[in-house]
């Protein structure tokens, strides 16, 4: 699970305490799978879904730096 809490913390700037619960809506509502199977050929598409999701809650560009931020995770 480190690549999860990775991403976790990420989101943490991003998020705060929310971060826990916005990225275990991704992994489970659009990757459809556990957040203990989230490997590295996930993160493009998680990436995806933050910028998407993200920009609905914070401003585009801090989005993007994100879905940035957990491409470069891979």
């Amino acid at each position: 699970m480190a690549l999860y809490d990775d991403v976790v913390n990420l989101s943490k700037t991003y998020f705060g305490p929310a971060a826990k619960k916005f990225v275990d809506r991704q992994i489970s509502g659009n990757l459809k799978i556990e957040s203990s199977q989230l490997s590295p050929s996930h993160l493009d598409e998680l990436a995806k879904w933050c910028y998407t999701s993200g920009k609905l809650m914070i401003d585009d560009a801090k989005a993007q730096e994100l879905s940035s931020k957990v491409k470069a995770l891979a």
